[in-house]
């Protein structure tokens, strides 16, 4: 198993935009740098070349200071603050994005290669850095 720990905040792939003569581009500014992060921290590591691969990914997302009490008690969650990141960004733009990251960064050769996937997306805990754990295994079938 090979675990990658990614800071930096999760940005999902989203739409592509034409801008004349063919050429296509990303139609979010944050996508670039989360690919970037993701692909270096994989870099450092030396995988197999497995066949077939098993992607776990925990993305750590910050909660929006409007989950907070205010005055002294602002490090205290409102009641009605919700247990998980139900909205924006979508889980699985979050996993396109991370997973040609990851092959970016040798992970595997080709993200078609990834025969089993579990995402999540989660809160971040009190100190906790926003970003991605991402846990790859060989896939047995």
């Amino acid at each position: 198993m090979y675990e990658v720990r990614v800071n930096g905040l999760p940005a999902p792939q989203g739409s592509k935009r034409h801008v004349g003569r063919g050429v296509m581009v990303e139609s979010s500014k944050k996508v670039k740098p989360w690919r970037e992060a993701v692909a270096a921290e994989t870099a450092k590591i030396d995988f197999e070349d497995w066949p077939f691969v098993r992607v776990s990914a925990w993305f750590l997302l910050p909660r929006p200071k409007s989950h907070y009490r205010s005055g002294r008690y602002s490090h205290i969650l409102k009641p009605t603050a919700p247990r998980y990141p139900g909205k924006y960004p979508d889980l699985d733009k979050l996993c396109r994005s991370t997973l040609d990251a990851l092959r970016m960064g040798g992970a595997y050769q080709d993200d078609a290669r990834v025969v089993t996937l579990h995402a999540f997306k989660v809160f971040t805990e009190a100190g906790e850095e926003p970003g991605a754990l991402i846990r790859l295994t060989e896939a047995h079938l």
